[in-house]
């Protein structure tokens, strides 16, 4: 990547040297913005279907409603985004993005049938999926490679920032609001409008050596690639089963209500305790150098986030609540930038998009499989174990913590290579 002023060398390699890049700042505003949105509309949704379905089964359905897109859409949204320009992909997706939340804001204000908020969401779904490979692959076009491990800190920090803010903020607004959500979508479709206006003035253009047509071999190179691969197979595979057992953010509208017996502002305030410890972990590790024993860091930091998860579950004091979801974000911290610089980093980038639609697949499938894993136990345990929803919802969160401590030693013994790999700024 050659020098511009736009793009000053990175000598550098403190913390704040690569915040000098205007287009990785710029890029890096833009989502921060647009994750702020996205966030406080994550938690507004999941607090609207739960008031006006009081159903753990209505909140799990949210996460099947999202996947069902990405199953049909990853492959060819990960060819797209080798084969044509990232940039516009990723301004024409977030642009959508803001259409349907516009969408979402007349069907809240004239509280329509909730089914129609999960065909907005289908579709969302779908335009999201064609965003996450466009921009995983976008990033490494911004920073030198030896310097992508500390893009990829502050990237997450910000993410995770992002995410304290918006669901506090979206608690607030709710609040003030009298109980109604249809502000914060509209909030949403505001900054998704930003992050396009600042995407603009982002110089880096994605060059095509030479485009694939879209065969059934093309489709499927993500997937060769990361089978091919056993370190991106392995750490792909651990995260994707502990997110699926381990996941309890689904829930936590019914903790709050059931459990903890608190509002949406104290909600916003909880939903924003896991990124805030993930913020503090990417603090730390970008004022470090690299992890050099990547391997067994990011194994030993799943195994917390299971034990914390379990601690969560059994909790029924809202502060303790809040301090094992912040552990749970530490631990997290760890395995994104892990995961996220080694898929990156090992992968060719005429390949990036395509491994990064199969690990976006792998992501979202445990999210979002996980959620409506976590709403379908807690619904059937809750009737059937002292017939309180309350109880479904703390035995869902309890085994799932347990699976993924489980999970962690299955994947260490098949894939040994992780227990060895070491440092991150070396590739």
């Amino acid at each position: 990547m050659s020098s511009s002023p736009d793009n000053p060398p990175a000598d550098d390699v403190g913390p704040y040297a690569l915040l000098r890049d205007r287009n990785l700042l710029r890029y890096l505003a833009g989502r921060f913005i647009a994750t702020v949105g996205h966030q406080m509309f994550t938690m507004a949704l999941g607090w609207e279907i739960y008031k006006r379905t009081e159903s753990p089964f209505a909140l799990g359905l949210v996460g099947l409603t999202l996947i069902v897109p990405m199953f049909l859409l990853t492959l060819p949204a990960g060819h797209y985004a080798d084969n044509h320009s990232r940039k516009q992909i990723i301004a024409m997706t977030v642009a959508l993005v803001g259409v349907l939340n516009i969408a979402l804001c007349l069907i809240s204000w004239n509280e329509a049938p909730v089914h129609l908020m999960y065909l907005c969401l289908l579709v969302l779904s779908a335009s999201r999926t064609f965003l996450g490979a466009a921009m995983a692959s976008f990033l490494p076009q911004l920073v030198e490679r030896k310097h992508f491990s500390r893009a990829v800190t502050w990237n997450s920090g910000l993410f995770h920032l992002s995410s304290i803010i918006g669901p506090t903020l979206a608690g607030l607004i709710i609040t003030f609001a009298g109980q109604h959500a249809w502000p914060v979508y509209a909030i949403n479709c505001a900054a998704a409008l930003t992050f396009c206006v600042l995407l603009g003035t982002v110089r880096v253009p994605h060059v095509v050596p030479a485009k694939d047509k879209m065969t059934v071999q093309s489709l499927l190179t993500g997937f060769r690639f990361v089978f091919s691969n056993r370190i991106v197979s392995g750490i792909l595979t651990l995260d994707m089963f502990a997110v699926l057992l381990g996941g309890s953010t689904a829930l936590l509208p019914v903790f709050a209500k059931e459990i903890l017996r608190v509002g949406p502002s104290q909600l916003g305030l909880l939903q924003s305790a896991l990124p805030l410890g993930a913020l503090t972990c990417s603090l730390y590790l970008a004022h470090r150098r690299p992890l050099q024993k990547a391997g067994p860091a990011l194994l030993w930091a799943v195994v917390c986030f299971g034990l914390a998860t379990i601690g969560f579950g059994l909790s029924p004091w809202y502060w303790v609540s809040f301090a094992m979801l912040f552990a749970c974000g530490l631990a997290d911290n760890i395995s994104v930038v892990v995961r996220h610089t080694l898929v990156q980093m090992l992968t060719p980038d005429e390949k990036r998009g395509r491994v990064s639609a199969v690990n976006n697949l792998f992501i979202n499938t445990s999210n979002e499989l996980g959620e409506f894993e976590s709403g379908t136990v807690a619904h059937l345990l809750g009737p059937s174990i002292g017939n309180t929803v309350a109880m479904g919802a703390m035995l869902s969160v309890v085994t799932g913590g347990l699976g993924t401590i489980a999970v962690v030693g299955v994947i260490g013994w098949l894939w040994p290579e992780i227990r060895r790999f070491g440092r991150l700024d070396h590739f």
